[in-house]
């Protein structure tokens, strides 16, 4: 008798930060595909809402283009009560972002959308809360000229030097690197993906 049919599943994004934090599960993506969409807020769309609307429009797109496969996309975005950051292009929004934060509470939510091969949308949103102790000059200085927070949603990453600067901590750490790992298990689990 032939052995279970294996079911591809793609990756909707190019982060290798997601492709390493789903090594870590024993997950290995069959198809790397990043989703090209609009990433800019609705207006008035709040970080937690607008996390979960780019996951499931990243997982939409590329399920539309994949033919029998898991699709997995997720999205992170920092926010700072309704505010949201972006994801850092220059020094100066480095700089902003962590100006904004110094001594601050803020947020991490990460959308996760995964479709099935039937079609089925399952999503939910992680959340992560952190605070930066309160940044000198010379703090964001040293950071901005690490170059670690480009590319970052809210300017920074915190599997880097940035982890010296958080004073709290609540929830996943991974989520705030870019994929919540139980959470993610468990919806490749729920839908069978994973035993």
């Amino acid at each position: 008798m032939a052995g279970p049919v294996h079911i591809p599943l793609v990756l909707a994004s190019a982060s290798p930060r997601r492709r390493d934090l789903l090594r870590q599960i024993g997950v290995v993506p069959d198809n790397i595909q990043p989703a090209d969409i609009n990433e800019d807020p609705f207006p008035g769309e709040l970080p937690r809402p607008h996390a979960l609307r780019l996951a499931s429009e990243k997982a939409s797109k590329i399920a539309a283009e994949a033919e029998a496969a898991y699709v997995l996309a997720a999205d992170t975005v920092v926010g700072v009560g309704r505010r949201i950051l972006p994801k850092a292009e220059t020094d100066q929004q480095v700089r902003d972002c962590l100006d904004l934060m110094s001594g601050r509470a803020h947020r991490v939510y990460t959308g996760l959308a995964l479709i099935t091969p039937d079609g089925q949308l399952r999503s939910r949103v992680i959340e992560t809360r952190l605070k930066l102790k309160r940044l000198s000059k010379s703090d964001i200085e040293t950071y901005v000229e690490l170059g670690e927070g480009i590319g970052k949603a809210g300017g920074y990453g915190i599997q880097g030097y940035a982890e010296s600067l958080i004073s709290h901590i609540s929830g996943s750490y991974s989520n705030v690197v870019g994929l919540p790992l139980f959470e993610t298990r468990n919806l490749l689990i729920g839908a069978g993906y994973l035993r």
